[in-house]
């Protein structure tokens, strides 16, 4: 089994890292932490800290932004996971995204 902490809150993180295996965070808990760092400074130093999966969702709606979107995110670290919505734009981002080597 593994655990996922769904947070984007620097210190909780810190705190329990030993605990879990990655992290998954979205928009909504990022602007809810507090933190005055930029979106994608954020991601990194969340990326920073843990070793396993950093699970980030796009807020694109379009296939074309998803499409940009994640692309620019999976480019912050390795370990990022890119999150799309099960929608139609969302399924094709989806295939496409993870059949590009370049970035996933």
């Amino acid at each position: 089994m593994e655990i996922f902490l769904d947070s984007a809150d620097l210190n909780e993180i810190k705190e329990l890292k030993e605990l879990i295996d990655g992290i998954t965070t979205n928009p909504s808990l990022i602007a809810k932490s507090g933190h005055k760092n930029k979106y994608k400074d954020l991601i990194s130093e969340i990326c920073s800290i843990i070793d396993g999966p950093v699970s980030v969702e796009v807020v694109a709606d379009s296939h074309e932004e998803m499409m940009k979107e994640g692309l620019d995110l999976a480019k912050i670290a390795e370990n990022i996971v890119v999150k799309l919505p099960l929608t139609y734009n969302g399924l094709i981002s989806c295939k496409k995204l993870s059949t590009d080597t370049t970035c996933c």
